[in-house]
């Protein structure tokens, strides 16, 4: 999608539904901890006034996380997110990889966070699916723009997950519900990325941290 077309998308797609369905996403693909464990109960009501074919992916990531012992889930969360490429949720690394292109990524990343008027207030890397996700439902033409503009690694990470059998593949389905139909160069680098993966060239970033993200204003 060309830049312009993007910028239009996403101030198209600033609503109030795909607002609510970011933050909801953002919350259910956080480390699980007793506090997300605790909020389990405002999420499902808060997803269940949303329409069935986002309710029903949103809802089963719910009942994945209330089941069973918390230590549990959290293994799972970290065996599913911190063990396996194609499940990164740091979407520049989609693109780039642990390559020296990606440290250029993230700095527009931040920029974009600071140019909306909000910091990532946790230590997070600012391309932290939970972080941008946050970034799409405050600030929409900052965040859903760096959505779409990620939107191959989005794709592969829902894909993996789907085939994966993943219980928190419904958060990525509901997000990506809420995007334009992939179509011509954006469907091609979707099945690019899902067949080559990510660039290999170690530089030392580690993508892969369970540390639960926030977005704050800054003041």
């Amino acid at each position: 999608m060309r830049p312009t077309a993007r910028r239009r998308a996403a101030r198209e797609l600033a609503t109030a539904e795909n607002a609510a369905v970011y933050r909801l996403a953002a919350a259910l693909l956080a480390y699980p901890t007793e506090q997300q464990r605790a909020l389990l109960p405002e999420i499902r009501e808060a997803a269940s006034a949303l329409p069935e074919h986002l309710v029903r992916p949103l809802v089963s990531v719910v009942d994945h996380l209330g089941d069973g012992p918390l230590t549990d889930v959290a293994a799972q969360y970290v065996a599913t997110f911190d063990l396996k490429r194609r499940h990164s949720l740091y979407l520049t690394y989609f693109a780039y990889g642990d390559t020296r292109k990606r440290g250029v990524a993230l700095v527009e990343f931040k920029t974009a966070c600071r140019a909306a008027g909000f910091e990532v207030v946790s230590g997070e890397l600012p391309d932290h699916l939970c972080v941008v996700l946050e970034l799409a439902a405050a600030a929409p033409e900052v965040g859903v723009d760096l959505l779409l503009r990620h939107r191959a690694g989005l794709e592969v990470l829902r894909l993996a997950l789907l085939d994966d059998h993943s219980p928190w593949a419904g958060a990525l389905v509901a997000v990506s519900a809420t995007l334009p139909t992939l179509t011509g160069d954006d469907h091609d680098a979707v099945a690019r990325l899902a067949a080559e993966g990510p660039p290999e060239e170690e530089v030392g970033l580690d993508p892969f941290t369970p540390e639960m993200p926030t977005v704050g204003a800054r003041r």
